[in-house]
């Protein structure tokens, strides 16, 4: 095997070095595309389920639209309701 001179091992490392940076500077740079950030949703007041509460019955009492009901409530699955589960009923999104 033939031995590196001096001038072609700073030319190796030169190229090493630059593809370091470009990859570590490419992998980090942010997307000019960024997806809006969903606003978090606020509770102001909750109400504990009670036997045979449904999302809707709950949202129909507390005068809520089902949009709004959903808004404020981003992790509750309405068809696995239980009894004394803390869903909010007034707040914002």
């Amino acid at each position: 095997m033939a031995k590196l001179n001096t001038t072609t091992r700073a030319a190796l490392l030169v190229l090493v070095l630059s593809i370091f940076l470009f990859i570590t500077v490419s992998e980090s740079r942010k997307l000019s595309i960024a997806a809006k950030a969903k606003p978090v949703p606020t509770c102001d007041t909750v109400f504990g389920v009670r036997e045979g509460d449904t999302c809707f019955d709950v949202a129909k009492f507390f005068k809520l639209t089902t949009a709004e009901f959903d808004s404020i409530n981003p992790n509750v699955n309405c068809t696995a309701l239980f009894i004394g589960q803390w869903i909010c009923i007034g707040g914002t999104a």
